[in-house]
């Protein structure tokens, strides 16, 4: 059995592509030709995925989105569509969880066992022990929040302990002390390519998943400049809004195509 981090390393040499696209499905964008359809939300992003997977190292459906529309079962069926279609691009579940003991192991469960994501991200407010339950899952990846990509997150992240930032301690744990399983990676922000360059420094060939470029306004050139390993890997830079929503015609998926397409190529010119 592989595991995250080998299926992920396997993917940016097949596929020469650091794009992640995020799953971030909004009843209310769709085309009109999806409108009241009980499977939409399934349909939709089913579509999204056929059509950008020749561009992606990764996928990352955001559980908010189909929760918030009794869509479990739909965002079930898509996991299982894209290790069936496309396997080897892990699927991240970003649901951001954090909290500890028998609460943490059930949220591990419903991320590997009920969804069987790949990896899920996690947030570490609630230390080690928060995090410790995903790692008993085999092969599975666990992303932490270090550095976000919204403005807010210097509220907390850049407050200081011991003379430095907090996502520099978050960054050196969970490379230096939480990462027993080797299958820990993190969260990084476009919008910071000073941080993600740091982190870089800290963390090593650690993968970090990236959002913030396209809605959010991430510059590219910076991002892949300050995260890239040695090999030119290392990143998941994740897309969105830009990508899924590129049109809201019937022409929504071959639209998703062409700019994830033009996102990758965008990134790999930097590499």
């Amino acid at each position: 059995m592989t595991s995250f981090t080998q299926d992920l390393a396997a993917a940016w040499q097949r596929t020469g592509s650091l794009l992640c696209v995020g799953l971030d499905p909004e009843p209310a964008k769709f085309p009109a030709a999806l409108a009241g359809r009980s499977d939409a939300i399934f349909e939709f992003c089913r579509d999204i995925v056929d059509a950008t997977a020749p561009y992606a190292c990764s996928f990352k459906p955001q559980i908010a989105y189909f929760a918030s529309n009794r869509a479990e079962d739909q965002l079930e069926a898509l996991i299982a569509h894209i290790h069936e279609k496309h396997p080897g691009l892990p699927v991240i579940l970003d649901a951001k969880r954090g909290d500890i003991g028998s609460t943490a192991e059930q949220y591990a469960r419903e991320a590997f066992e009920r969804f069987k994501a790949d990896a899920v991200t996690v947030n570490p407010y609630m230390g080690f022990d928060s995090i410790e339950p995903y790692l008993a899952h085999a092969g599975k990846g666990v992303i932490v929040l270090c550095r976000t990509s919204n403005p807010g997150g210097s509220d907390l992240q850049f407050l200081t302990v011991d003379g430095k930032p907090v996502y520099q301690v978050v960054a050196d744990l969970a490379a230096n002390k939480w990462n027993a399983s080797g299958e820990l990676s993190l969260v990084v922000g476009a919008t910071f390519p000073k941080e993600i360059e740091i982190v870089r420094g800290i963390v090593g060939d650690m993968p970090l998943l990236i959002p913030g470029i396209g809605a959010q306004g991430g510059d590219v050139e910076a991002t892949v400049k300050a995260g890239r390993t040695a090999n030119g890997t290392g990143m998941l830079i994740n897309s969105s809004r830009a990508i899924i929503f590129a049109s809201k015609g019937e022409d929504y998926a071959q639209a998703a195509a062409t700019a994830a397409m033009k996102t990758r190529d965008t990134i790999n010119a930097y590499r």
